[in-house]
């Protein structure tokens, strides 16, 4: 899940790859509120599954938002 999120970023803010590690914070990528709900819906459209976020979660970097997709797989 990393590497397609990783990957799904890059694509999005014309970076390499390779520039993000996850420990790569989003505020670090100038990615606000509005950009990570994008992104969320994305990865469920992409991966069919509705992840029903909380309001007071804090995914605060490329590997937090892994860990949870991977948790709401399971």
């Amino acid at each position: 899940m990393y590497n397609r999120i990783r990957n799904y970023l890059a694509e999005q803010m014309d970076l390499s790859a390779d520039e993000l590690s996850r420990d790569t914070t989003f505020e670090s990528l100038h990615l606000d509120s509005l950009d990570m709900v994008e992104m969320i819906m994305d990865m469920e459209e992409e991966l069919g599954v509705d992840f029903e976020m909380e309001g007071d979660m804090k995914l605060e970097t490329i590997g937090d938002l892994a860990d949870f997709i991977e948790d709401k797989l399971a």
